[in-house]
């Protein structure tokens, strides 16, 4: 193993842990981090000044062999080679001085056809389980003589010093050519597992295979659905669903033979986390799980309530911690296809079927919305558009992911809605969020072929089939405009909303005429 991190840079001193149980890896944890034991036996960490994703330090180096498929910009930032050798050196030469290195050999990619083996070398114990949790895991025959395709190498202590004009601490630098990763500056866990999904939504379109940012779960005859949508909309909390078999709650491959989930593990959103709503969540922290930057209390008793450190806290466990997931990660094509939203202005109706152009265009505007109050200068609710709901982890251009989704769902005639699980009677600080158990009975109705069964109207500005009924929800709610007072200001919100969906798609190019032409009205 020291020859092998050798030749990543990496002269050993001290001693290299690979591939770690998670009791031995608890050990060291609470023996080396800061860290506490909870009364449920998971591990509480804090992973420092980020706790969340550092989207403005993510970097692609300019290898002269991909350039031309990467969608530059804002999102996906270029980086010189030097300055990557010059963090790389950085990163190497401090973990030649460590005096423990942990090590995680795995995969990422359920599909014994289309995976990819990743190597993980962490300065943190508490990172290695993370990745014990979240790739997937190998039997001691595949690690034998196992090769990696990509390494991931994570030295949070180490920062950035301004190496070619990065702004802040942290670093994180894809090299496609190299198969290589570093990451600095930030523990937050996210890094890791964000950095391979960039990497799996680069190669799979070029197996022909749709990747996408969703959840995906399936009934008891095999029928799968997908759950498409942004951090806060339910993704997690949706596909994750005691009455159907949990695939995966996050990300996940569209083939030729069905879908396959990327992940051996989940990676959750804990704040406001409730037993009663999302009790598979909630009993898988436990021994063995990681929860990131959440209020623990004397007695080791999490407040998931409790934002004091962040709204972005998060657990990470293995599959097999819930109880009915389908521990092969592989699921037929999908029946339905639910793009969820939280729409904070409280006017897209909260359940829509949408027809093949819309189901494009909904794709490729990837909707949600930013609340008053979580950044300095938001007063009222701001729109969000990030294309196929993770425009930050696809970095080839918009028309290869839509193209591939556009072949699937007509070869497979898949049904899609539209379920908005933001706010209802009013804009966020009027109204209110739609409750979970309504949000549900719609989710229900659509993967049961109920909503197939009933009556539909066209909302005259955003243009969609919205039902005039479905089981275990008052009609009322699902026209948005009855549940507001004020009939002219619920039209004027959504006319302002309308109008932003479509300045976005004024922005994208290459866009075909019917699917901007089936997009919002008003």
């Amino acid at each position: 193993m020291n020859d092998l991190l050798q030749e990543l840079g990496i002269k050993v001193s001290g001693e290299v842990f690979q591939n770690l149980k998670p009791p031995e890896l608890t050990e060291a944890i609470l023996s080396n981090e800061d860290s506490v034991k909870s009364d449920t036996g998971a591990i509480s960490i804090k992973t420092g000044k980020y706790t969340g994703r550092a989207a403005k330090s993510r970097f692609f180096v300019k290898d002269g062999v991909n350039d031309d498929k990467i969608n530059w910009g804002k999102v996906n930032i270029g980086i010189d080679e030097e300055v990557f050798n010059q963090l790389h050196k950085k990163v190497t030469n401090y973990l030649s001085e460590k005096d423990k290195l942990y090590i995680f050999d795995g995969r990422v990619g359920t599909s014994d056809c289309h995976n990819v083996n990743v190597r993980v070398v962490n300065e943190l114990a508490s990172q290695n389980l993370c990745a014990y949790n979240m790739f997937v895991r190998l039997d001691e025959s595949e690690r034998e003589n196992f090769e990696p395709d990509f390494t991931v190498i994570s030295a949070p202590t180490v920062i950035a010093e301004g190496e070619g004009g990065i702004e802040g601490e942290a670093f994180i630098c894809i090299h496609l050519a190299k198969k290589l990763v570093i990451i600095g500056g930030s523990a937050y866990a996210g890094e890791m597992k964000k950095s391979l999904f960039t990497i799996m939504n680069f190669l799979m379109p070029e197996e022909g295979i749709l990747p996408m940012h969703c959840g995906s779960n399936m009934s008891d005859d095999g029928s799968t659905a997908l759950f498409f949508g942004l951090s806060g909309t339910g993704k997690t909390t949706l596909s994750t669903d005691p009455g159907r078999k949990l695939i995966g709650d996050d990300e996940h491959g569209w083939c030729k033979d069905g879908i396959f989930n990327f992940e051996g593990g989940c990676y959750a959103k804990t704040y406001k986390l409730d037993p009663q709503f999302e009790p598979q969540i909630h009993n898988a922290i436990k021994e063995g799980a990681v929860v990131e930057n959440v209020v623990i209390d004397e007695n080791g008793c999490f407040d998931f309530f409790d934002k004091t450190f962040t709204e972005n806290g998060r657990v990470s466990y293995p599959m097999d911690f819930i109880d009915n997931s389908e521990l092969s990660g592989i699921g037929g094509h999908p029946k339905t296809i639910l793009f969820l939203t939280a729409d904070a202005f409280g006017v897209l109706p909260p359940v829509s079927k949408l027809d093949f152009n819309q189901a494009m265009y909904h794709f490729i505007s990837g909707y949600t919305s930013k609340l008053a109050g979580t950044e300095a200068g938001i007063t009222e609710p701001q729109a969000t558009f990030s294309s196929f709901f993770g425009a930050p982890f696809m970095p080839q251009k918009p028309m290869v992911y839509a193209n591939l989704l556009k072949k699937y769902i007509q070869e497979y005639g898949t049904n899609v809605y539209l379920i908005n699980t933001g706010w209802t009677g009013g804009s966020y600080g009027v109204g209110h969020r739609f409750p979970i158990d309504k949000t549900r009975a719609m989710v229900n109705g659509a993967l049961d072929g109920s909503l197939d069964q009933v009556e539909y109207k066209v909302h005259p500005i955003f243009n969609l089939s919205i039902p005039v009924s479905c089981p275990n929800v008052e009609p009322e709610l699902l026209d948005p405009i009855n549940t507001w007072d004020d009939k002219d200001a619920y039209t004027k919100k959504a006319k302002q909303l309308a109008q932003l969906f479509a300045e976005n798609m004024g922005n994208l190019s290459n866009i075909p005429q019917d699917i901007i032409q089936a997009g919002p009205q008003g």
